[in-house]
């Protein structure tokens, strides 16, 4: 049986060439910043180096790198021929899908990752290791991951109004439902000025009349989003109240209500 990614390991401490540590491209966590890494090879020149990078043995002079992407990097920028590495020990070495697996979560937890690499990472891991230990790994949940999925999918040109302009979740959802690329991009434009809640009416609109011309889908979403509210009437002693909660909040009345009924309903 192939031994679990996330199985207690055991290593020795080794010196080899560094030509002989092989990266495979799909288990990188993010691309590496070349100002990070002048930094890190300064730090390592001054300081030495404090962690080696971790490695198992594939071949008689190949090694897959397990973590420490980075170290490797500033070790190479300092022109460092042989380098000390935790090497695994044959008893707790990986299968290779595993070992690429172990490298993506141990990355993953010691560099920040932005968008694009965590949905890499969770469809690799989803792929190596299944949905629920892949969520689990990356210490988010399932429906969380389930998103990431949804949003790796999705062409770079959509993927590059996040987060500025659209949250993940729009563009997978506009993605969804127009899978051609161009169509996808001018609705993406005509939906960035809306505010979120008619956004997301708006997304929910397209997704079940995707032939319907803008003016109207945005006329919809409009019209739901003014039957979602409702109307309280309170009495003088409340309404006193409310003013006074909102004066002081720096808020007018509506947007005091608003908070008030929301937190409520978020106890619920």
């Amino acid at each position: 049986m192939a031994r679990r990614y996330n199985s207690p390991i055991s290593y020795r401490l080794r010196e080899i060439p560094v030509k002989q540590i092989k990266v495979w491209k799909d288990a990188q966590a993010r691309t590496l910043d070349r100002e990070g890494i002048a930094e890190l090879a300064k730090s390592i020149k001054n300081e030495g180096l404090q962690n080696p990078p971790m490695v198992q043995k594939e071949s008689k002079d190949s090694y897959l790198l397990m973590s420490g992407q980075r170290r490797l990097a500033a070790l190479k920028r300092l022109g460092a021929k042989k380098i000390p590495v935790l090497l695994l020990t044959q008893g707790t070495k990986y299968d290779l899908e595993n070992a690429k697996a172990a490298s993506v979560i141990e990355n993953l937890h010691r560099n920040k990752m932005n968008t694009k690499d965590m949905a890499a990472a969770c469809v690799f891991l989803t792929e190596s290791v299944g949905k629920s230990k892949a969520a689990k790994s990356l210490g988010i949940s399932q429906q969380t991951l389930k998103k990431y999925l949804g949003f790796a999918a999705v062409p770079d040109i959509l993927k590059k109004y996040v987060p500025k302009e659209l949250s993940r979740d729009d563009v997978t959802k506009l993605h969804q439902t127009i899978p051609n690329v161009y169509k996808a991009v001018k609705i993406a434009e005509r939906i960035i000025p809306l505010d979120q809640r008619l956004r997301k009416l708006y997304l929910q609109t397209l997704a079940r009349s995707s032939k319907m011309s803008h003016p109207k889908l945005l006329k919809n979403a409009k019209a739901k989003m003014l039957q979602q509210k409702v109307t309280i009437e309170l009495n003088k002693g409340n309404a006193r109240k409310l003013q006074s909660l909102a004066a002081r909040n720096g808020m007018n009345v509506m947007e005091a209500a608003e908070k008030i009924m929301s937190d409520y309903l978020k106890k619920r």
